[in-house]
């Protein structure tokens, strides 16, 4: 008898961008997960809306294909991402494999971003309460890079802001996010892995 190991495909129904919620924090690179699925939900036309059993905000419509999808932007902190994100799982019952949870990360350099399917933590609070709510590594995300600074603490790089020049690379990196997500919807995580994970953007790079 022949058996099937062509893998199932990874199309995520739901899309997670991890952050603070004060206005402190906006644009933040701690922040870039937000930024990310703002960007995506003015890119595919969808409103957000305050949702107090989520602890977060929610927007959800067609996006760029048939078929519902729905962001979220937990409003708990950082550390505690993972208790919105189980809330929504539960609430639409969802399985944990349908997440695709977007975050900054300084082990990538700025212009990076890096699709994976599971995986630990890495250092990442919001990734280890989302672990620890969800009850398992299996969900996939993608990492964006802030690069590391060799003249500031950690905690004072991450909570700073992009300079002018980071922030043009920001804007092509979130629309490569953007074509790397679309493309997973369309013929999965996987495709979207193989083509978007060695394309990098550089200060004054033309690739958009």
């Amino acid at each position: 008898m022949n058996s099937d190991k062509t893998p199932n495909l990874i199309i995520p129904r739901l899309i997670i961008g991890l952050g603070n919620p004060e206005p402190k924090y906006d644009r933040t690179r701690h922040n870039i997960g937000f930024e990310a699925v703002d960007s995506l939900a003015r890119d595919w036309g969808l409103s957000w809306q305050e949702n107090k059993r989520f602890q977060g905000f929610i927007a959800e419509g067609d996006g760029p294909l048939p078929g519902k999808i729905r962001l979220l932007k937990p409003q708990t902190y950082m550390n505690r991402s993972g208790q919105s994100v189980r809330a929504v799982l539960d609430w639409y019952k969802l399985a944990p494999e349908s997440i695709l949870v977007i975050y900054d990360d300084m082990d990538l350099p700025l212009g990076r971003l890096r699709i994976r399917l599971s995986g630990s933590a890495g250092g990442h609070n919001g990734i280890k309460s989302m672990i620890a709510h969800v009850g398992t590594e299996n969900f996939a995300r993608l990492r964006i890079g802030i690069g590391k600074s060799t003249e500031k603490a950690t905690i004072s790089h991450v909570l700073g802001r992009f300079t002018p020049q980071e922030n043009q690379v920001i804007l092509k990196v979130l629309d490569l996010s953007r074509k790397a997500i679309e493309l997973g919807l369309k013929q999965g995580l996987q495709k979207a892995m193989s083509l978007y994970n060695n394309q990098s953007v550089e200060i004054g790079s033309n690739l958009c």
